[in-house]
Protein backbone atom coordinates (compact mmCIF):
# COMPACT_ATOMS: atom_id res chain seq x y z
CA UNK A 1 0.00 0.00 0.00
CA UNK A 2 1.24 3.36 -0.91
CA UNK A 3 2.10 5.75 1.87
CA UNK A 4 1.25 9.36 1.21
CA UNK A 5 4.10 11.97 1.61
CA UNK A 6 1.05 14.00 3.25
CA UNK A 7 -1.63 13.26 5.66
CA UNK A 8 -3.91 16.61 5.73
CA UNK A 9 -6.10 16.60 8.69
CA UNK A 10 -8.78 19.03 8.13
CA UNK A 11 -10.92 19.73 11.44
CA UNK A 12 -14.02 21.38 11.04
CA UNK A 13 -17.42 22.55 13.48
CA UNK A 14 -20.17 24.17 11.63
CA UNK A 15 -18.21 25.34 8.34
CA UNK A 16 -20.06 23.22 5.88
CA UNK A 17 -20.11 26.94 3.72
CA UNK A 18 -16.72 27.38 3.95
CA UNK A 19 -14.99 23.87 4.11
CA UNK A 20 -15.53 23.54 0.34
CA UNK A 21 -13.09 26.81 -0.83
CA UNK A 22 -10.32 24.53 1.81
CA UNK A 23 -11.23 20.75 0.21
CA UNK A 24 -11.01 22.74 -3.61
CA UNK A 25 -7.48 24.60 -2.71
CA UNK A 26 -6.47 20.65 -1.69
CA UNK A 27 -7.49 18.65 -4.72
CA UNK A 28 -5.68 21.77 -6.54
CA UNK A 29 -2.13 21.41 -4.92
CA UNK A 30 0.82 20.66 -7.72
CA UNK A 31 1.88 18.01 -5.01
CA UNK A 32 -0.76 15.06 -5.41
CA UNK A 33 0.80 12.87 -3.07
CA UNK A 34 -1.77 13.38 0.00
CA UNK A 35 -4.59 11.60 1.61
CA UNK A 36 -6.83 13.95 3.84
CA UNK A 37 -8.75 12.97 7.05
CA UNK A 38 -11.33 14.99 7.87
CA UNK A 39 -12.81 15.44 11.12
CA UNK A 40 -15.99 16.94 12.05
CA UNK A 41 -16.53 17.89 15.35
CA UNK A 42 -20.24 16.81 16.14
CA UNK A 43 -21.44 19.84 13.00
CA UNK A 44 -25.14 20.05 12.71
CA UNK A 45 -24.58 21.30 8.92
CA UNK A 46 -24.36 20.17 5.75
CA UNK A 47 -20.12 19.22 6.90
CA UNK A 48 -21.13 15.75 5.65
CA UNK A 49 -22.85 16.01 2.63
CA UNK A 50 -20.07 18.62 1.19
CA UNK A 51 -17.03 15.94 2.09
CA UNK A 52 -19.15 13.04 0.65
CA UNK A 53 -19.12 14.85 -2.90
CA UNK A 54 -15.62 14.48 -3.29
CA UNK A 55 -15.21 11.24 -1.62
CA UNK A 56 -17.72 9.98 -4.50
CA UNK A 57 -15.78 11.56 -6.85
CA UNK A 58 -12.53 9.18 -6.25
CA UNK A 59 -10.74 11.65 -4.44
CA UNK A 60 -8.26 10.17 -1.37
CA UNK A 61 -9.92 11.88 1.41
CA UNK A 62 -11.70 10.11 4.66
CA UNK A 63 -14.43 11.14 6.95
CA UNK A 64 -14.91 11.04 10.82
CA UNK A 65 -17.33 12.62 12.93
CA UNK A 66 -17.35 12.58 16.54
CA UNK A 67 -19.58 14.35 19.58
CA UNK A 68 -18.35 17.59 19.46
CA UNK A 69 -14.44 18.36 21.69
CA UNK A 70 -12.44 20.53 20.51
CA UNK A 71 -9.56 21.49 18.41
CA UNK A 72 -6.77 19.35 20.22
CA UNK A 73 -8.72 16.28 20.03
CA UNK A 74 -10.01 16.27 16.49
CA UNK A 75 -6.51 17.04 15.99
CA UNK A 76 -5.36 14.44 17.68
CA UNK A 77 -8.36 12.02 15.69
CA UNK A 78 -7.20 12.95 12.52
CA UNK A 79 -3.57 12.14 13.25
CA UNK A 80 -4.38 8.82 14.71
CA UNK A 81 -6.31 8.12 11.53
CA UNK A 82 -3.88 9.20 8.79
CA UNK A 83 -0.95 7.01 7.33
CA UNK A 84 1.05 9.93 5.76
CA UNK A 85 4.90 10.47 6.54
CA UNK A 86 3.98 13.91 7.76
CA UNK A 87 0.98 15.27 9.48
CA UNK A 88 -0.13 18.53 8.46
CA UNK A 89 -3.61 20.58 8.63
CA UNK A 90 -5.78 22.68 6.77
CA UNK A 91 -8.22 24.46 8.82
CA UNK A 92 -11.37 24.57 7.37
CA UNK A 93 -12.07 28.24 7.15
CA UNK A 94 -8.82 28.61 5.81
CA UNK A 95 -6.84 27.59 1.87
CA UNK A 96 -3.55 26.98 0.59
CA UNK A 97 -2.11 28.49 -2.45
CA UNK A 98 -1.97 25.60 -5.26
CA UNK A 99 1.68 25.25 -4.55
CA UNK A 100 1.54 25.00 -0.59
CA UNK A 101 2.54 21.06 -0.32
CA UNK A 102 5.01 20.99 -2.93
CA UNK A 103 7.17 23.81 -1.91
CA UNK A 104 7.24 21.81 1.71
CA UNK A 105 7.63 18.90 -0.11
CA UNK A 106 10.89 19.71 -1.92
CA UNK A 107 11.90 21.80 1.76
CA UNK A 108 11.69 18.31 3.89
CA UNK A 109 13.86 16.46 0.85
CA UNK A 110 16.34 19.07 1.00
CA UNK A 111 16.44 19.00 4.31
CA UNK A 112 15.81 15.53 5.83
CA UNK A 113 16.86 16.33 9.33
CA UNK A 114 14.00 18.48 9.75
CA UNK A 115 11.28 17.32 11.65
CA UNK A 116 8.51 20.17 11.70
CA UNK A 117 8.42 22.46 9.64
CA UNK A 118 6.11 25.66 10.03
CA UNK A 119 5.28 29.10 8.95
CA UNK A 120 4.73 31.05 5.81
CA UNK A 121 1.27 32.94 5.87
CA UNK A 122 -0.83 34.76 3.65
CA UNK A 123 -3.05 37.12 5.87
CA UNK A 124 -6.69 37.53 4.19
CA UNK A 125 -9.09 39.85 5.41
CA UNK A 126 -9.11 41.55 9.14
CA UNK A 127 -5.92 42.17 10.70
CA UNK A 128 -2.85 40.82 11.94
CA UNK A 129 -3.25 40.95 15.55
CA UNK A 130 -4.34 38.27 18.30
CA UNK A 131 -4.45 38.00 21.97
CA UNK A 132 -1.47 37.06 23.61
CA UNK A 133 -2.34 33.21 25.06
CA UNK A 134 -0.17 34.35 28.13
CA UNK A 135 -1.46 37.43 28.59
CA UNK A 136 -4.97 38.22 26.64
CA UNK A 137 -4.56 42.34 27.80
CA UNK A 138 -1.78 42.28 25.05
CA UNK A 139 -2.19 42.17 21.30
CA UNK A 140 0.71 40.80 19.45
CA UNK A 141 1.34 40.29 15.78
CA UNK A 142 0.84 36.92 13.89
CA UNK A 143 4.62 37.26 13.09
CA UNK A 144 5.16 36.48 16.60
CA UNK A 145 3.70 33.53 16.44
CA UNK A 146 3.23 29.83 15.87
CA UNK A 147 0.28 29.52 13.44
CA UNK A 148 -0.97 25.76 13.95
CA UNK A 149 -1.93 25.10 10.33
CA UNK A 150 1.20 25.38 8.95
CA UNK A 151 2.72 22.81 11.06
CA UNK A 152 4.35 19.85 9.22
CA UNK A 153 5.40 16.92 11.41
CA UNK A 154 6.83 14.21 10.88
CA UNK A 155 4.88 11.06 11.95
CA UNK A 156 7.35 9.72 14.39
CA UNK A 157 7.44 12.97 16.43
CA UNK A 158 4.14 11.80 18.00
CA UNK A 159 5.56 9.11 19.34
CA UNK A 160 8.14 11.01 21.24
CA UNK A 161 6.23 13.91 22.59
CA UNK A 162 3.01 12.96 22.69
CA UNK A 163 -0.21 14.30 20.92
CA UNK A 164 -1.76 17.61 20.80
CA UNK A 165 -2.89 18.81 24.99
CA UNK A 166 -6.42 19.79 25.83
CA UNK A 167 -5.77 23.33 26.75
CA UNK A 168 -8.37 26.30 27.16
CA UNK A 169 -6.64 27.53 23.69
CA UNK A 170 -2.78 27.75 22.08
CA UNK A 171 -2.47 24.12 22.07
CA UNK A 172 -0.30 24.32 18.65
CA UNK A 173 1.74 27.04 21.06
CA UNK A 174 1.92 24.45 23.58
CA UNK A 175 2.94 21.29 21.35
CA UNK A 176 5.42 23.57 19.50
CA UNK A 177 7.38 24.16 22.99
CA UNK A 178 7.18 20.53 24.09
CA UNK A 179 8.94 20.05 20.22
CA UNK A 180 11.37 22.55 20.80
CA UNK A 181 12.25 21.29 24.53
CA UNK A 182 12.79 17.88 23.19
CA UNK A 183 15.47 19.18 20.77
CA UNK A 184 13.25 18.16 17.81
CA UNK A 185 14.57 19.67 14.84
CA UNK A 186 12.31 22.30 14.01
CA UNK A 187 12.32 24.62 10.69
CA UNK A 188 10.63 28.15 9.78
CA UNK A 189 9.61 29.21 6.22
CA UNK A 190 8.36 32.89 5.13
CA UNK A 191 6.86 31.45 1.83
CA UNK A 192 3.39 32.43 2.20
CA UNK A 193 1.44 29.71 0.47
CA UNK A 194 -0.93 28.97 3.52
CA UNK A 195 -4.52 31.44 3.26
CA UNK A 196 -4.86 32.16 7.01
CA UNK A 197 -8.67 33.87 6.43
CA UNK A 198 -9.13 36.91 9.56
CA UNK A 199 -12.67 37.89 8.12
CA UNK A 200 -14.52 34.43 10.16
CA UNK A 201 -16.67 35.61 12.92
CA UNK A 202 -16.42 33.02 15.28
CA UNK A 203 -12.66 31.81 14.82
CA UNK A 204 -10.91 30.98 17.43
CA UNK A 205 -7.14 33.23 16.52
CA UNK A 206 -9.60 36.06 16.24
CA UNK A 207 -9.86 36.90 20.62
CA UNK A 208 -6.44 34.38 21.66
CA UNK A 209 -3.19 34.20 20.43
CA UNK A 210 -0.46 31.38 20.10
CA UNK A 211 2.38 32.59 21.10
Amino acid sequence: MHVPFFSVVICTYQRGHLLDRAIRSLIAQADADWEAVVIDDGSTDDTAQVVQKYIDAGQPIRYFRHVHCGVARSRNAGILAGKGLFVTFLDSDDEYSPEHLSSRHAMLISNQEVRLLHGGIEVVGGDALVRDRHDPTQLIHLDDCVIGGTFVIRRDVFDQIGLFSEVDYGDDAEFFERAAAADISIARTDHPTYRYYRDTPDALTRTHGTT
